[in-house]
């Protein structure tokens, strides 16, 4: 099997709309399935050629939480390009989510039927966090439609089983907005001079060349941009040698439209000239 890919993570985070998008990218997925038939599916499907021999598998939680951790240990030494992905979202998020649906929550069986819903959600993040910490991609979509889970989905799995070691994206966001819970690093850019401050270019965001050349004409830019990639060249291929299938590299400024925008477009380059083709993500352009 050329990859195996297991969905794991929050109820109402927003696993069946991955494996819907996953589909369409030609994968052969099985949606829902109890945490103790995923070894046998792996060897089952194995050399059965479904899909290109990708095969991912969307496992439910509940009651079978605490199964999945060490069935996931023992497929990592059987299949050599197994990912784990986890999808989470924050609780005021899935909270509302349930409600829109009127759903149980497949804690409530665990909770008793007193519960809060709440309750129930934090109970579960609670008995998932050792599978969270353990994962290769973790995915936050508290702040993502169907539309930008897809595209997330799309940039992490749409290359069709290629060998590609690590899939790297670069993200900027906005403090005021939150800091972005799935990201690997994060660079703080409200050093830099704001543009916000000047008329003229406060409606404009960091995708105009305008604001672009504001921000990296500052003197401080180009020395900041230079030890960046220094940086960068020393650990990424640290990252590749220990195995690490994903890296996120988040770039925040006060609102996430100017600075932080500008300088993870020109860092995106930086990583296409260190031989790794990143997706770039702007998380709160649009606010």
């Amino acid at each position: 099997m050329s990859e195996l890919l297991v969905i794991a993570g929050m109820s109402g985070a927003g696993r069946s709309e991955a494996a819907k998008n996953l589909e369409d990218l030609g994968w052969f997925v099985m949606d829902n399935l109890p945490p103790q038939l995923i070894a046998k599916v792996a060897e089952l499907s194995d050399g059965a050629g479904l899909a290109g021999d990708r095969l991912a598998l969307v496992v439910g939680t509940g009651r079978f939480h605490d199964q999945i951790g060490p069935l996931i240990g023992d497929l990592r030494r059987q299949v050599d390009r197994l990912q784990l992905v986890f999808l989470d979202a924050s609780t005021d998020v899935l909270v509302r989510r349930y409600e829109s649906t009127r759903r149980r929550h497949p804690f409530q069986f665990e909770s008793g039927e007193q519960s809060s819903l709440a309750a129930m959600i934090e109970a579960e993040r609670v008995a998932l966090e050792p599978l969270r910490v353990e994962a290769d991609l973790v995915i936050d979509t508290s702040e993502l439609n169907v539309n930008q889970l897809r595209s997330r989905v799309l940039d992490s799995f749409g290359g069709g089983g290629s060998e590609t070691a690590m899939r790297t994206t670069v993200m900027s966001f906005g403090y005021k907005h939150g800091l972005p819970t799935d990201v690997d690093l994060v660079i703080d850019c409200r050093f830099l001079t704001n543009p916000h401050w000047i008329e003229e270019l406060r409606p404009l965001s960091g995708l105009d060349a305008q604001v672009r050349d504001y921000v990296l004409d500052q003197p401080v830019t180009g020395a900041f941009l230079v030890r960046l990639e220094r940086l960068l060249a020393l650990i990424l291929p640290q990252f590749v040698a220990e195995g690490k299938s994903y890296l996120t590299v988040a770039f925040g400024c006060t609102g996430g439209r100017h600075r932080s925008v500008a300088i993870a477009e020109r860092f995106a380059d930086v990583l296409n000239k260190l031989g790794h083709a990143p997706a770039v993500v702007h998380r709160d352009i649009e606010r």
